[in-house]
């Protein structure tokens, strides 16, 4: 069985029979997990192998844990600063600052990989306008080109430690007020004021960026569609003027941003033809349902081939990782960055 283009979640800490039934569809290719879903490490290790457990090729499982507000696993796991504190170091001093960004994309990656996860939808790569509450200090930085160099760095660590990275929110979600999960954003610039927010993606592409979440926000001057269910977006922009190669995953299908482009199966179909290998569709069961009864797509091994090299490399035993070297002085790095420094003007 290959693996399908939905990504679901599940309800709890543990799978019950629903989900297992849900998670053996094939239309269904990995599985998303929540706070909810998270009780401590050695509860997360034995859901994630019941999620393995229920099919051959196993299904990959992916996670938020980029640090600051969005990490879903806590207790028992490092507390991640928000990237932008990656960037106040690198104000203070380059060198720093991309090493910071480099441990901070390692040990985020190890400790998952401990636990059996495949991804980390990381790094955030938007621009920091001052406007997105919903990106905030999630961003690394203003300037784009500082943006490009931390995220290579932290796209490094997380190879390092055996991680495929995802660059989000494809083409860039800074520059806009309005949070997607609640309505749809609109920037209203031309696509030649966009250079900045596609330089990070340049940079990254030309290191061997992995994977790339697509936001759902309209350029109305550039197509009628979010870039999230465009086929100018993916397969012009993306794939054609950019020449990434890797795979390409929609922002969750079930946000309101996505919302006035049809229902599910209109959005799912729209995203697929656009070019999407991957659609997430959380906290809507009854959405899943519908599209494991309704979504019809051809056999694509090329979309499939780009999901199957997201999965995890072999990975250290948590125990042996916590008694690390490496372990202790990444976490040791983050800890110290953890209050922005002073910047030292003269």
């Amino acid at each position: 069985m290959t693996l399908g283009p939905l990504m679901v979640d599940v309800a709890g800490p543990q799978l019950d029979a629903s989900d297992r039934e849900v998670l053996a569809h094939p239309l269904v290719g990995s599985v998303i997990l929540f706070a909810r879903n998270y009780v401590d490490p050695d509860q997360l290790q034995h859901l994630v192998a019941q999620i393995h457990a229920v099919r051959s090729p196993r299904l990959l499982v992916a996670a938020d844990q980029e640090g600051g507000r969005v990490q879903r696993f806590r207790a028992g796991f490092t507390p991640l600063p928000p990237l932008r504190q990656v960037g106040h170091q690198y104000d203070v001093g380059r060198g720093a600052g991309l090493e910071l960004a480099r441990r901070h994309g390692w040990l985020m990656a190890a400790e998952l990989l401990a636990s059996g996860l495949d991804i980390s939808f990381a790094p955030c790569v938007d621009l920091d306008y001052g406007l997105s509450e919903v990106i905030g200090d999630r961003a690394f930085h203003s300037r784009a080109a500082a943006v490009g160099e931390l995220a290579v760095a932290y796209m490094h660590g997380m190879r390092d430690a055996g991680m495929a990275a995802t660059a989000k929110h494809f083409p860039g979600h800074g520059a806009v007020v309005a949070d997607s999960h609640h309505a749809l954003p609109v920037d209203r610039r031309e696509f030649g004021e966009l250079a900045d927010e596609l330089t990070p993606y340049r940079l990254l592409i030309a290191n061997g960026l992995p994977a790339v979440m697509v936001a759902h926000i309209l350029f109305p001057q550039f197509d009628a569609q979010p870039a999230s269910l465009s086929r100018r977006w993916i397969t012009g922009v993306l794939r054609g003027e950019l020449r990434f190669n890797g795979a390409v995953f929609a922002d969750d299908l079930s946000m309101a941003g996505a919302a006035a482009f049809g229902d599910i199966v209109a959005r799912a179909t729209q995203a697929l033809a656009a070019g999407c290998d991957v659609l997430p569709v959380c906290n809507s069961r009854p959405g899943v349902l519908r599209l494991l009864d309704e979504l019809r797509l051809a056999p694509d091994p090329a979309s499939h081939l780009r999901q199957a090299r997201l999965r995890a490399h072999p990975r250290t035993d948590r125990a042996a990782l916590l008694g690390s070297d490496h372990w202790r002085i990444c976490r040791a790095a983050l800890e110290q960055c953890r209050q922005p420094p002073a910047l030292k003007f003269t």
